[in-house]
């Protein structure tokens, strides 16, 4: 199965760890792969407490805030391949490419690129995407898409992103 998380909304990377957290206690094997992140989030220390469950981090240690750089492409193209590698060795029950719609959105990947990873899951093998702009071929692709749309932000309000609710 294919699930989607996407939307302008807060939560689409806590739906995908709510995810990991619920299959880990079943006793499945959770990979997250992380496109464009590269810094520490306080989820990492968390999730660093349970055995089957791996995180690997692919980006730079701030946001991209204006064109991409060679090495935000080459992160990006890192990730796709370390994903691929996973799904070969068939060393994990849920796969999570965090992200992977942002770094689309962003031209580090190409989506033929993305829908040939998409097209070789196999079938044990549950598949979840994050990040807002979904494109439309993946969300035709996928079993399940959840749309998470914002309606209020207190970011709104300037209220800064506060360790352990946004980071």
């Amino acid at each position: 199965m294919i699930q989607v998380y996407t939307g302008d909304g807060k939560g689409k990377t806590t739906a995908a760890l709510g995810l990991a957290l619920r299959a880990s206690g079943a006793g499945k094997k959770v990979y997250l792969c992380q496109f464009l992140k590269g810094k520490y989030y306080c989820e990492l220390a968390s999730l660093k407490k349970f055995k089957n469950i791996k995180v690997e981090q692919f980006g730079t240690r701030c946001f991209i805030r204006s064109a991409p750089t060679e090495k935000d492409v080459a992160l990006a193209k890192k990730a796709l391949a370390s994903a691929h590698k996973i799904i070969k060795s068939k060393k994990c029950d849920i796969l999570i490419l965090d992200e992977l719609n942002v770094a689309l959105s962003l031209r580090l990947l190409e989506l033929k690129d993305v829908l040939k990873l998409i097209k070789v899951v196999p079938r044990e093998i549950e598949l979840v995407i994050t990040g807002r702009n979904a494109p439309p071929a993946i969300i035709e692709l996928a079993d399940l898409v959840s749309e998470i749309k914002e309606v209020k932000h207190y970011f709104q309000k300037g209220v800064k992103a506060r360790k352990g609710i946004e980071f």
